[in-house]
Protein backbone atom coordinates (compact mmCIF):
# COMPACT_ATOMS: atom_id res chain seq x y z
CA UNK A 1 0.00 0.00 0.00
CA UNK A 2 1.51 3.82 -0.89
CA UNK A 3 1.90 5.70 2.26
CA UNK A 4 1.82 3.23 4.81
CA UNK A 5 5.37 2.81 6.15
CA UNK A 6 6.47 0.00 8.00
CA UNK A 7 7.31 -0.27 11.55
CA UNK A 8 8.99 -2.94 13.83
CA UNK A 9 4.92 -4.35 14.09
CA UNK A 10 5.18 -6.08 10.86
CA UNK A 11 7.61 -8.48 12.00
CA UNK A 12 7.92 -11.32 13.98
CA UNK A 13 10.41 -13.48 15.74
CA UNK A 14 10.64 -17.28 17.05
CA UNK A 15 11.37 -17.78 20.67
CA UNK A 16 13.63 -20.31 21.26
CA UNK A 17 10.93 -22.52 21.89
CA UNK A 18 10.32 -22.07 18.24
CA UNK A 19 7.30 -20.09 18.62
CA UNK A 20 6.51 -17.01 16.72
CA UNK A 21 6.13 -13.91 18.24
CA UNK A 22 4.72 -11.19 16.38
CA UNK A 23 6.06 -7.88 17.56
CA UNK A 24 2.68 -6.29 17.88
CA UNK A 25 2.65 -7.50 20.36
CA UNK A 26 4.86 -5.07 21.89
CA UNK A 27 2.88 -2.40 20.31
CA UNK A 28 2.77 1.04 21.83
CA UNK A 29 5.90 0.45 23.74
CA UNK A 30 9.31 1.69 23.59
CA UNK A 31 11.33 -0.82 22.59
CA UNK A 32 15.51 -1.56 22.75
CA UNK A 33 16.31 -4.45 20.66
CA UNK A 34 19.81 -6.03 21.12
CA UNK A 35 22.20 -8.83 19.28
CA UNK A 36 23.66 -10.80 22.02
CA UNK A 37 25.79 -13.07 22.88
CA UNK A 38 27.13 -15.14 25.80
CA UNK A 39 31.39 -15.21 25.26
CA UNK A 40 31.46 -11.06 24.44
CA UNK A 41 33.54 -8.81 26.21
CA UNK A 42 30.30 -7.23 26.30
CA UNK A 43 28.31 -9.91 27.83
CA UNK A 44 27.76 -8.09 31.23
CA UNK A 45 25.69 -5.47 29.71
CA UNK A 46 23.17 -8.13 30.19
CA UNK A 47 22.92 -6.51 33.65
CA UNK A 48 22.54 -3.16 32.44
CA UNK A 49 19.56 -4.02 29.97
CA UNK A 50 17.89 -5.78 32.94
CA UNK A 51 18.09 -2.90 35.15
CA UNK A 52 16.76 -0.83 32.80
CA UNK A 53 13.92 -3.17 31.71
CA UNK A 54 12.87 -3.76 34.94
CA UNK A 55 13.45 -0.05 36.22
CA UNK A 56 11.00 0.96 32.94
CA UNK A 57 9.03 -2.15 31.73
CA UNK A 58 5.65 -1.16 33.77
CA UNK A 59 5.67 2.41 31.80
CA UNK A 60 5.50 0.51 28.35
CA UNK A 61 9.16 -0.48 27.86
CA UNK A 62 10.82 -3.96 26.99
CA UNK A 63 14.14 -5.23 25.73
CA UNK A 64 14.11 -7.87 23.34
CA UNK A 65 17.27 -9.61 22.94
CA UNK A 66 18.33 -11.75 19.91
CA UNK A 67 21.50 -14.28 20.36
CA UNK A 68 24.34 -13.79 17.64
CA UNK A 69 26.91 -16.11 16.57
CA UNK A 70 28.27 -14.12 14.06
CA UNK A 71 30.85 -12.57 15.94
CA UNK A 72 34.19 -14.79 16.62
CA UNK A 73 31.88 -17.40 17.59
CA UNK A 74 30.59 -16.15 20.94
CA UNK A 75 27.08 -17.52 21.10
CA UNK A 76 27.99 -21.62 20.23
CA UNK A 77 25.13 -22.63 22.40
CA UNK A 78 21.62 -24.17 21.71
CA UNK A 79 18.64 -21.69 22.60
CA UNK A 80 18.22 -23.98 26.25
CA UNK A 81 21.81 -23.09 27.20
CA UNK A 82 21.81 -19.51 25.96
CA UNK A 83 18.44 -18.64 28.09
CA UNK A 84 20.24 -20.93 30.96
CA UNK A 85 23.17 -18.72 31.09
CA UNK A 86 20.82 -15.38 30.83
CA UNK A 87 18.84 -16.24 33.81
CA UNK A 88 21.46 -17.50 35.92
CA UNK A 89 24.07 -15.24 35.70
CA UNK A 90 22.24 -12.17 34.85
CA UNK A 91 18.85 -12.71 36.32
CA UNK A 92 17.25 -12.19 32.58
CA UNK A 93 13.71 -11.95 32.50
CA UNK A 94 13.33 -9.68 29.16
CA UNK A 95 12.74 -11.91 26.09
CA UNK A 96 15.53 -13.65 24.40
CA UNK A 97 14.51 -14.68 21.33
CA UNK A 98 16.07 -17.33 19.40
CA UNK A 99 19.96 -17.16 17.47
CA UNK A 100 19.46 -15.11 14.15
CA UNK A 101 21.73 -13.73 11.39
CA UNK A 102 22.16 -9.72 11.98
CA UNK A 103 24.41 -9.85 8.74
CA UNK A 104 25.11 -11.25 5.36
CA UNK A 105 22.36 -13.69 3.25
CA UNK A 106 20.76 -14.74 5.80
CA UNK A 107 20.13 -11.41 7.78
CA UNK A 108 16.47 -11.97 9.61
CA UNK A 109 13.94 -9.22 8.22
CA UNK A 110 13.50 -7.57 11.28
CA UNK A 111 17.21 -6.61 11.60
CA UNK A 112 17.25 -5.50 7.50
CA UNK A 113 14.36 -3.60 8.91
CA UNK A 114 16.48 -2.08 11.97
CA UNK A 115 19.70 -1.33 9.96
CA UNK A 116 18.02 0.63 7.24
CA UNK A 117 15.83 2.52 9.38
CA UNK A 118 19.07 3.75 11.53
CA UNK A 119 22.19 2.90 9.39
CA UNK A 120 25.49 3.39 11.37
CA UNK A 121 29.09 5.52 10.51
CA UNK A 122 29.15 6.79 6.86
CA UNK A 123 25.95 5.00 6.15
CA UNK A 124 26.82 1.12 7.00
CA UNK A 125 24.27 -0.64 7.27
CA UNK A 126 26.29 -3.79 8.38
CA UNK A 127 26.60 -4.91 12.44
CA UNK A 128 30.34 -4.32 13.72
CA UNK A 129 29.91 -6.89 16.64
CA UNK A 130 27.66 -8.19 19.42
CA UNK A 131 25.36 -5.68 21.52
CA UNK A 132 24.66 -3.70 18.75
CA UNK A 133 21.56 -1.60 20.36
CA UNK A 134 18.87 -0.17 18.41
CA UNK A 135 15.98 1.82 20.06
CA UNK A 136 12.59 2.05 18.68
CA UNK A 137 9.71 4.37 19.70
CA UNK A 138 6.00 3.68 20.54
CA UNK A 139 5.05 3.83 17.40
CA UNK A 140 7.42 1.09 15.79
CA UNK A 141 10.16 3.51 14.29
CA UNK A 142 13.75 3.30 14.93
CA UNK A 143 15.26 6.06 16.39
CA UNK A 144 18.70 5.55 17.71
CA UNK A 145 21.31 3.36 16.64
CA UNK A 146 24.17 2.79 19.81
CA UNK A 147 27.44 1.11 19.36
CA UNK A 148 28.15 -2.35 21.16
CA UNK A 149 30.97 -0.57 24.08
CA UNK A 150 28.21 2.02 24.93
CA UNK A 151 26.54 1.03 28.39
CA UNK A 152 23.06 0.55 28.41
CA UNK A 153 22.61 3.04 31.34
CA UNK A 154 23.88 5.61 29.14
CA UNK A 155 20.53 5.23 27.76
CA UNK A 156 17.97 5.75 30.13
CA UNK A 157 17.46 9.27 29.37
CA UNK A 158 16.57 9.01 25.80
CA UNK A 159 14.39 5.82 27.20
CA UNK A 160 12.71 8.26 29.99
CA UNK A 161 12.32 10.90 26.63
CA UNK A 162 10.58 8.01 24.79
CA UNK A 163 8.38 7.00 27.51
CA UNK A 164 6.82 10.64 28.32
CA UNK A 165 4.54 11.28 31.45
CA UNK A 166 3.30 7.35 31.05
Amino acid sequence: MAGVEETVYDFSASLPDGRAVNLVEFRDQVLLIVNTASRCGFTPQYASLEQLYRAYKERGFAVLGFPCNQFGAQEPGTAKEIGAFCERNYGVSFPIFAKIDVNGAETHPLYRFLKAGKPGIFGSQRIKWNFTKFLVDRSGRVVGRYAPAKDPKELAPAIESLLGGS
